[in-house]
């Protein structure tokens, strides 16, 4: 299931890199009379500049067929595909509408995506320049205590993950909050100046924070949502540790100095 989600993002990238080259080829060629005019090397220069640019699309559906395959180890200029992918979302999310994909089937691909690229990229934090942000309704619905505001309010009681994420970031020493939106999730960036985000949220709002905060690196986890969207959900707290673990450098940054 896993790779058909990723080979839905390579595909419909193939589909938005083709229409971009496309429509810059009948560009250069409608303008191509008045290029000449201005000098006579010029026609000759944009089609220098349309091959190199044919060819570094085609090496970033390379690099995306090798990173979504056993053969990851062999890809290269993680970056910049991490660039482009986010750069052609809007595009891909235009294809899939033309090809009546769901959306969510789209943004989950993204997601994992994102996250292999992210993984490739061998970016390594310490625990205090790692912010994890989760939405508000993985705290229970019922609660009176809350956390919107000041997430040291919950009284880990056990009835939701919120308890269970805060006593992993008393542990590993990250930053964690809850928040109810982008604005205040784009607030709490500026405010913390993470270098990585690790966040906890739906298809909808994983796609769309990652692209909030572009360029800056945000890994996404899924949550569970067994009563619904925005109610009661839930997060698997051993893959969420296993995500952290894997970008945070063990030693503390004011003991390695």
């Amino acid at each position: 299931m896993k790779k058909n989600k990723n080979t839905l993002l390579l595909l419909l990238m193939f589909l938005s890199i083709t229409t971009l080259l496309v429509l810059v080829g009948i560009v250069g060629r409608i303008s191509y009379l008045g290029l000449h005019e201005v000098s006579a090397n010029l026609p000759s220069f944009f089609f220098g500049v349309y091959i190199i640019i044919s060819c570094l699309s085609l090496l970033t559906l390379l690099n995306i067929i090798l990173i979504i395959s056993p053969l990851s180890r062999f890809s290269f200029g993680h970056k910049y595909i991490y660039e482009a992918v986010n750069l052609l979302f809007p595009l891909i999310l235009l294809w899939g509408k033309l090809l009546r994909v769901s959306r969510r089937s789209i943004e989950r691909s993204f997601i994992n995506v994102n996250n292999r690229l992210i993984g490739r990229s061998n970016i390594k934090v310490y625990a205090e320049e790692l912010l994890v942000i989760s939405p508000h309704c993985l705290q229970l619905a019922a609660c009176k205590y809350k956390i919107t505001y000041d997430v040291n309010n919950c009284h880990k009681c056990g009835a939701c993950t919120i308890g269970a994420m805060l006593k992993m970031a008393e542990e590993m020493g990250f930053h964690f909050h809850v928040v109810t939106g982008g604005t205040l999730a784009r607030n709490l960036v500026k405010s913390t100046h993470p270098k990585l985000i690790l966040a906890i949220a739906c298809e909808r709002d994983l796609a769309s924070g990652i692209q909030d905060v572009y360029p800056l690196p945000a890994v996404g986890v899924l949550n569970s949502r067994p009563f619904g969207p925005c109610y009661n959900t839930t997060v698997d707290l051993e893959e969420v540790r296993v995500a952290i673990e894997r970008y945070i450098i063990k030693k503390n940054r004011n003991n390695d100095k």
